[in-house]
């Protein structure tokens, strides 16, 4: 059993996390919040026995195992690095940091540490994503050549805080959204990002110049294309994902969610086939590859490297889409 503290008193926790936690055997021991009422109340709510208010009355609580992260951007750098530094393991949200060297930074501290680092892109956990990758790998669409993901909703109320007007804090839908296609991009393809053009859009839902909807388009070194619309403002739209290949083309449908939904068809010469699903809680798979990383049983479904790769993917289509040039994807790694 895993012993966790929380690192933000947030929505995702509160929503689908501790839940996830929970299912998979662990008990969350502490949560922290700089705001002590605040904190208080969640941990009262939540069945939570401690609250704090400073990260190291956290990470240096030997109750503590691992810490999950979902804190606004910024700060993310220098509490992953506290955790590290006391020996806990890591489970962050996306993106890693504001910057590839800090993100870069944070890995490094947790290698070094000997700990367990993850980044919680819960796509990876999705039964239509596995399906995809497994059919992709398996020929059953020839030499993939092109992509298309619709990843564009409607922000709701309760969410509609600092994604939408604090650029210092990493708001705006290119480092929400963006990163998350870019990690399903990656693991269904199994493929790497190197260039992107881009257009941001001001639909009037975001304040202080960020982008509320984004289209693109990234090449991958195969040589694959894939289109992305992201998008806060899109109340009615339905998400999709799609592969088209040399012998056939995937189609998935209702995917790029939190729950643990959605269809893929495969259309092919023979016609078309629904692939089949085994549909279970996106982050209790999260949590279960964790859980078995911790163990010496093999490594979290997306890693701290993964984070990179996302994070490299969304700044430079932030920098595409700012300047109206190609520009190259470079992580670093």
């Amino acid at each position: 059993m895993t012993r966790w503290g929380l690192i933000g008193a947030s929505t995702i926790a509160h929503e689908w996390v501790i839940d996830a936690i929970r299912a998979t055997g662990g008990e969350i021991v502490s949560v922290m919040s700089t705001n002590a009422e605040r904190g208080a109340a969640y941990a009262r709510d939540h069945g939570i026995a401690k609250s704090v208010t400073n990260i190291a009355d956290l990470v240096d609580d030997p109750d503590v195992q691992a810490v999950y992260i979902s804190t606004t951007n910024e700060l993310h750098r220098d509490q992953v690095l506290a955790a590290a530094s006391a020996g806990k393991h890591v489970l962050c949200e996306k993106p890693l940091a504001m910057s590839l060297d800090d993100a870069h930074t944070m890995v490094k501290a947790a290698k070094d540490a000997g700990v367990v680092m993850a980044t919680n892109h819960h796509l990876r956990g999705a039964a239509t994503h596995r399906a995809m990758r497994e059919a992709i790998a398996a020929g059953r669409i020839g030499k993939p050549l092109a992509a298309r993901v619709c990843h564009a909703g409607y922000l709701p109320a309760h969410l509609q805080g600092w994604r939408l007007d604090r650029p210092e804090a990493g708001g705006g839908v290119i480092l929400d959204i963006t990163v998350h296609d870019t990690d399903a991009l990656r693991f269904v393809l199994g493929d790497d990002p190197v260039e992107a053009v881009a257009l941001g859009q001001y639909g009037g839902m975001a304040k202080a110049g960020l982008e509320d909807a984004a289209m693109g388009v990234i090449r991958f070194k195969s040589g694959l294309i894939a289109q992305f619309h992201d998008g806060f403002t899109t109340r009615y739209a339905l998400t999709s994902f799609e592969v088209h290949g040399s012998d056939g083309s995937l189609f998935a449908r209702n995917c790029m969610t939190q729950k643990a939904i959605g269809t893929v068809t495969l259309r092919n010469a023979d016609g078309e086939t629904e692939l089949p699903l085994d549909h279970r809680n996106l982050y209790e798979n999260t949590l279960l590859a964790f859980n078995d990383a911790i163990a010496g049983r093999g490594k979290p479904l997306c890693s701290g490297e993964d984070g990179i790769w996302s994070l490299a993917t969304g700044l430079a289509v932030m920098q595409a889409a700012a300047s109206g040039t190609t520009v190259s994807i470079e992580p670093g790694l």
